[in-house]
């Protein structure tokens, strides 16, 4: 404790020349923080995707191809299939082109809910069966717009109905959605009413939501839906929630690699840049190391004496550009759900302050350690 003083002081006698590397450590150790709560995050939405959430497709292209109406019953006969709902999908807005609004329509069979990642009240489940032209809304979306229960909603979209490009829906209720990676402002219509309203491709859904009995059973349900129209002109894919996470995941590519080899480049070019000012540190500072040495320190107390004043810096510096990343965590989680800061993320960033305060001020520390009063002195 009786060092701290002029640890302390050798930290400050340069205090621009600290406030770089103090910078320089915050930065990239709030990127390390940021890098790998962005990695948490996604790992937490692949393993919240559901793995017994099927997802009945067209093979040939994206969920927005359609699919025969056909398809369901005999779905519905696969063994291990526990609710199958068809999908319908389409694009409107509300008032201004601006303002979007992505709209599901499904039918409301019983217990349809099981077959989304949504959570709805039973009341606005029952309001919803009752009325052709209910419309259950996202909470996001009703924040967003302000609607509320009871209101009558137009909106406009491309896909044309009996009134052309007009559609319009009653309010019943409000629902979450469970989905990390779900639309953010969406609502939910009734489908048999849309099949009937639109203008072209009755008949057709864009896919079907499957939900199966047991997820360890997922694969072979999913082979078994493929093959009813299996050599036909309508081939399905079914794929659960979480493989689908799982591919988007494998599109970016290797993640966990490219966060290391950013990380890596970072710390590599921080190393350089941090031992490079510790070398000048300590050569304008031959004399007074010089005087220590005279008083009766020794090659092991100033050797030691470099690396405290570097550690100090490092771990204060990564304390704060931790802290910084920590703090913007819960603003990115509002546009990212799942980003979080795990402990320990943080240990390991603290932990590998120390090693590059150690590696940077090493060659620095053992240079003040080898100094001879004699020679230093010499010069002055």
């Amino acid at each position: 404790m009786k060092y701290l003083p002029l640890i302390w002081s050798g930290i400050w006698r340069k205090p621009g020349r600290t406030i770089l590397i103090f910078l320089q450590v915050s930065v990239a150790f709030m990127l390390f923080g940021v890098l790998q709560g962005l990695k948490t995050g996604i790992e937490h939405a692949v393993q919240a995707a559901r793995a017994d959430l099927l997802i009945v497709h067209s093979r040939l292209s994206s969920i927005m191809e359609g699919l025969p109406l056909g398809l369901l019953e005999p779905i519905r006969a696969v063994p291990g299939v526990r609710v199958a709902i068809p999908v319908g999908l389409f694009f409107g807005y509300f008032q201004k082109p601006d303002q979007g609004v992505g709209i599901v329509a499904v039918t409301p069979d019983k217990d349809w809910p099981t077959a989304f990642t949504y959570t709805i009240a039973p009341e606005y489940l029952a309001a919803f069966a009752r009325s052709r032209t209910a419309m259950l809304v996202r909470d996001l979306t009703a924040e967003k717009y302000g609607w509320k229960i009871g209101d009558h909603i137009p909106l406009k979209s491309t896909t044309l109905g009996a009134n052309g490009t007009d559609w319009a829906f009653d309010v019943v209720g409000t629902f979450t959605d469970n989905d990390v990676g779900g639309g953010r402002y969406i609502v939910i219509i009734n489908f048999p009413y849309f099949d009937e309203a639109r203008a072209s491709d009755r008949g057709t859904v864009n896919h079907y939501n499957v939900a199966v009995t047991d997820p360890k059973a997922a694969v072979p349900v999913a082979d078994a839906i493929d093959r009813i129209s299996a050599n036909s002109s309508h081939e399905t894919k079914t794929e659960s929630l979480r493989e689908m996470a799982q591919q988007q995941m494998q599109q970016i590519g290797d993640f966990d690699y490219l966060i290391r080899a950013v990380v890596s480049a970072v710390l590599a070019a921080l190393l350089f840049a941090t031992a490079t000012m510790m070398v000048q540190s300590v050569r304008e500072r031959t004399g007074e190391l010089a005087v220590l040495k005279t008083l009766g320190f020794s090659d092991r107390a100033t050797f030691l004496l470099i690396l405290a004043e570097s550690v100090t810096v490092c771990i204060l510096a990564a304390t704060f550009g931790l802290a910084l990343a920590t703090a913007a965590m819960p603003i990115a989680a509002r546009f990212v759900p799942g980003l979080s800061m795990p402990l320990v993320t943080l240990v390991v960033g603290l932990g590998m302050a120390v090693v590059v305060a150690l590696v940077s001020a090493a060659i620095p520390a053992a240079l003040a350690a080898r100094l001879r009063v004699v020679v230093a002195l010499a010069g002055r």
